[in-house]
């Protein structure tokens, strides 16, 4: 018996707003570290993975993304007392992870990896203290993470049948080179701005890291549309949602309106409902509108000013997609001018 196309996104919406959303709730009700961690690890797991993560591999993945992040620990003496060496070492470490993503690689080693490299050790400068808590609200949002994908699976199985995406190609050599580099200035501004207070600036990482895996897949063309609209939609939608849970303030409200909110971005997500913009573009503004939430939900409980926080965090994020907007359309402008002056370079030998 055939599934029909509709049927199997469907269960693929549910599957991520129900997980989303359950990531959220105990998230907070648990009171975890940055609470807002697994919920991002849950979306970005449900609309890679069509199978369930089996329990053994979640926690084989979980020890793995220990050690990974835990690198990042190696490079605090060497940011302390060397800070120019420090920062251009770990600029060539984010160049590698990102081209060995690009080239294949498997992309959640390589998300871990630019994690450890950039949160962990801009934590660890300011207190090696608030570096090994990031490494447990990392692991623990990952068992969270691990144990609500296996349940919305459950719930919400794949059909036998349905299609399974397509792999992405590898890109070639030079062409990972570019789009690494593209990712790697993307993501350095942030991770510098971090270095100044790490606390204050842990969401900005996040999202830096977000659009330096997005300019992965966006070209110049299309860069400030994708990336700059995605991030002010999810500064809205975060609006909308905060004031739609002043309504009712408590656990369960924060779980049905995260359901529904979820639901409407998982449709267009997995193209339920016709949209111009890709699954990057979607996916984005749910993870934009999870980051400035999360800390709008602690800046409550910690008696500061959400608003006034809330502007100031706004603005750092469409400051960093434009400069990440920016970086694609210089890196991709140059390289054209390189191939065209190769090409005229060529021709000119061949007339001769």
């Amino acid at each position: 018996m055939s599934v029909s196309s509709r049927d199997f996104r469907s269960q693929r919406a549910l599957r991520l707003a129900s997980g989303v959303a359950l990531c959220v709730a105990l998230s907070f009700g648990l009171n975890l570290p940055i609470p807002f961690i697994a919920p991002l690890l849950c979306a970005t797991l449900l609309s890679a993975l069509t199978k369930p993560l089996p329990l053994k591999a979640g926690l084989g993945l979980t020890l793995i993304m220990m050690l990974l992040t835990g690198s990042g620990l190696l490079l605090i003496p060497l940011l302390r007392y060397y800070a120019v060496a420090g920062v251009l070492l770990i600029g060539l470490c984010l160049f590698a992870t990102f081209r060995f993503g690009l080239r294949g690689g498997n992309p959640l080693l390589a998300t871990f990896t630019v994690v450890g490299l950039t949160m962990i050790s801009a934590a660890g400068t300011a207190d090696f203290g608030l570096a090994l808590m990031v490494i447990e609200a990392l692991a623990k949002g990952l068992l969270v993470t691990v144990l609500v994908v296996l349940l919305s699976h459950k719930l919400f199985p794949e059909p036998a049948n349905a299609p399974q995406p397509p792999a992405k190609p590898a890109l070639p050599a030079h062409e990972a080179s570019w789009v690494a580099l593209r990712a790697a200035l993307v993501v350095l501004p942030a991770y510098l701005l971090a270095l100044i207070n790490p606390a204050s600036y842990m969401p900005i990482i996040m999202q830096a890291v977000n659009l330096g895996q997005q300019s992965c897949s966006t070209c110049a063309k299309d860069a400030g549309r994708m990336m700059l609209g995605s991030t002010l939609l999810g500064g809205v939608l975060a609006i909308l949602f905060w004031a739609a849970l002043g309504l009712f303030v408590n656990l369960w409200m924060f779980y049905l309106w995260m359901l529904l909110f979820g639901l409407l971005l998982a449709r267009k997500l997995f193209a339920l409902s016709p949209s111009q913009y890709g699954p990057p573009f979607w996916l984005n503004s749910l993870t934009t509108m999870v980051i400035l939430l999360g800390q709008s939900v602690q800046d409550s409980n910690n008696g500061k000013d959400v608003y006034t926080a809330f502007a100031v965090r706004m603005s750092l994020f469409i400051g960093v997609t434009l400069y990440a907007c920016l970086m694609v359309h210089v890196l991709d402008h140059r390289r054209q001018r390189q191939a065209l002056n190769s090409t005229a370079n060529q021709e000119a030998l061949n007339a001769h």
